[in-house]
């Protein structure tokens, strides 16, 4: 015999009928407890866990229909089995009618006091299934909703708590994706110079892809939501095509709106499962949507708010240079105090004004018109009371462009007297390091040496040939900077280039390099000083040779652009390194990684800048350690 762990209740007054039922349930191991009156029934119903109850017809005062209403108020789901003596319809629907799962009437038999048994528990088995199930659907629903609000208040955390909107936008994605199931989300935003949609932010989707996004606003969904404002929830069970091999089973987008103009679209989407979305849904990402959009309006009120005070500490910040605030239209923002004392514009309200009304400088100009084409965006200005200022165009982020004006009157006479000064010596010295040559040289003929002293005269000569070498370079930049060789002409750039390489041929072959030539057959003549542009040639093949190692490469090109003729020496040298590359145009200057056994003077590219400077020209280098050197030389075809 089974032992059950079902306690049956017995409230049944007629003694015989107790007896044969509880034989009956003991028999069948079920666990058995008897009430004699309507209290002990109730209190045996508080203290213990009933599974069935057996009532009578009559117990004492009570009828057993009246106490099972009583027994139900207390535990509705407890399964009742009434014994009746009237097998009357009426006695039977008044009995069903009080919540009683089955009537037996005499005679009695064990099958069906079993059977009757069996089916009240398998009911009230099958009752708390149904009322666990419920309570589950219950608690799954509001634990759903607990994770929606945890949800929306993370995020609004992190709107609040932090200022980078890449961030924020890419939380609100996520938590679109993750509240409503979806394979993939995305926050599309609207490009006001292409109209096209572009991502701004995505999860689950490539990031190539998302990059590269661009949705049309023509006969899309999108473009829908664009126009009317309003969400769209796709759930038609057909695949639907939002872009090129872009298909989507379902999909939900609402509309980002400022001001009731919509500025882009957040929206969720499932590809390969078909599980639909719902108006619930659809809430939530409307939900979301006003995060982004309050998440993207405090981006541009900070950005806006971060410019102009930006704007106001350049303004406000006291500078000793002049200074000129242009906006990215070109148009003055500021002309601070030193920057009108300058150019004499005296106490007239300048803001708004195109620059070129305000300021009538070649230079200054041309800066401007070329900014970022150049790597040093500086030029130099020499007033008619022969100031001079060295003038430099930076951009400022959010606000434009901005030219600072340095007084270097005094560096330049400075420069001038060592000039002079050099100049001087050096013309003085010309003379007594040729007497050295010559008579160096007439030593051995004027006797026998011994190897030592021949290597000792050797050693002079080579020393007095740097040295004059040196005297040369001093000369030439002395006459450049004072203005000597200046007669220009019409000449072919193409053909000077040519002529250099033919002398310098040799060295390129003794050292192995491998030329590239890119001369075009038509360009236009240069105006320029011949002597001068040919040495400024010499210069370039000659540093690009020296500092280029056996078996390199060497590059030589000559292009067009606009009213301008553009020379490039390219090399694959020891390169110069970027501590070094702002000072390689100063006289005697050499880069930090040369070595001691290249003989060079430092002036090279003094020559060079200073042959430009006297062309209205543009120089500038690009340059990387190991693996090599591009100088670029930028000249009027008109000579300037």
């Amino acid at each position: 015999m089974m032992q059950h762990q079902e306690l049956i209740l017995l409230a049944i007054s007629e003694a015989q009928v107790t007896f044969l039922i509880e034989r009956v349930l003991r028999s069948m191991g079920y666990n058995v407890k008897i009430a004699q009156d309507r209290d002990s029934a109730l209190k045996l119903l508080e203290s213990n866990t009933l599974s069935l109850v057996f009532l009578g017809e009559q117990l004492e005062q009570v009828s057993g229909i009246e106490l099972a209403g009583e027994i139900l108020r207390r535990n509705p789901s407890l399964p009742m089995i009434l014994f009746s003596s009237q097998d009357q319809p009426e006695h039977l629907r008044a009995a069903m009618r009080a919540g009683i799962n089955e009537c037996l009437s005499l005679p009695l038999r064990a099958d069906d006091i079993l059977r009757a048994v069996k089916s009240a528990l398998e009911l009230s088995r099958l009752r708390r299934e149904a009322a666990l199930n419920e309570s589950r659907r219950a608690t799954s629903s509001l634990q759903r909703r607990l994770d929606e609000l945890e949800t929306l208040t993370r995020l609004g955390r992190v709107i609040t708590g932090t200022l980078d909107i890449d961030a924020v936008l890419t939380a609100v994605v996520e938590a679109a994706v993750e509240l409503t199931g979806a394979e993939e989300g995305s926050l599309l935003l609207l490009d006001k110079e292409t109209g096209e949609l572009y991502m701004r932010a995505s999860r689950n989707f490539q990031e190539d892809f998302a990059r590269t996004f661009r949705l049309s606003v023509k006969d899309t969904l999108a473009g829908a939501v664009i126009r009317n404002g309003q969400p769209v929830l796709l759930d038609d069970g057909t695949p639907q095509k939002i872009k090129t091999t872009y298909l989507v089973q379902s999909l939900v987008y609402v509309p980002l709106k400022v001001n009731e103009q919509v500025i882009g679209i957040l929206g969720v989407d499932n590809r390969q499962n078909r599980l639909p979305f719902s108006d619930h849904h659809t809430k939530l990402v409307s939900a979301l949507a006003e995060f982004a959009v309050i998440a993207l309006e405090n981006s541009r009120m900070f950005g806006e708010s971060n410019a102009e005070r930006k704007k106001l500490e350049t303004i406000l910040t006291e500078v000793r240079d002049g200074v000129i605030i242009l906006d990215k239209d070109q148009r003055v923002v500021l002309v601070n105090r030193v920057a009108r004392e300058i150019f004499s514009l005296g106490d007239t309200a300048l803001t708004g004004w195109a620059f070129n009304q305000v300021i009538n400088q070649p230079a200054m100009l041309d800066l401007l018109e070329h900014y970022g084409q150049s790597a040093s965006n500086q030029a130099e200005i020499v007033l008619a009371d022969e100031r001079v200022f060295a003038a430099q165009l930076a951009a400022i982020p959010e606000v434009g462009l901005a030219f600072t004006l340095s007084d270097i009157t005094n560096l330049k006479k400075l420069d001038r007297i060592k000039t002079d000064f050099v100049h001087t010596v050096s013309h003085d010295l010309r003379s007594p390091l040729t007497a050295i040559l010559g008579y160096v040289e007439l030593l051995e003929r004027a006797g026998s040496v011994n190897d030592l002293q021949r290597d000792f005269i050797r050693r002079v000569q080579v020393s007095v040939h740097n040295i004059t070498h040196l005297i040369d370079d001093l000369l030439d930049l002395g006459r450049i900077e004072s203005g000597f060789d200046t007669r220009k002409e019409s000449l072919r750039l193409d053909q000077t280039v040519r002529q250099s390489l033919d002398a310098c041929r040799k060295q390129i072959e003794e050292k192995g390099l491998r030329l590239s030539l890119n001369l075009p057959e038509t360009l236009p003549l240069v105006v320029a000083a011949p002597v001068q542009i040919r040495r400024l040639v010499d210069n370039l093949l000659e540093n690009a040779i020296k500092y280029t190692a056996h078996g390199g490469a060497l590059a030589v090109r000559v292009s067009q652009e606009q009213n301008q003729v553009i020379l490039q020496v390219a090399d694959t040298g020891i390169g110069i390194p970027a501590l070094d590359l702002p000072y390689i145009f100063d006289k005697f200057y050499r880069a930090s990684n040369a070595s001691a056994d290249l003989v060079g003077t430092g002036l090279g590219l003094a020559i060079v800048k200073s042959i430009v400077d006297q062309h209205q020209g543009r120089i500038w280098v690009d340059s990387t350690v190991g693996k090599g050197t591009i100088l670029t030389v930028v000249l009027p075809v008109n000579g300037g």
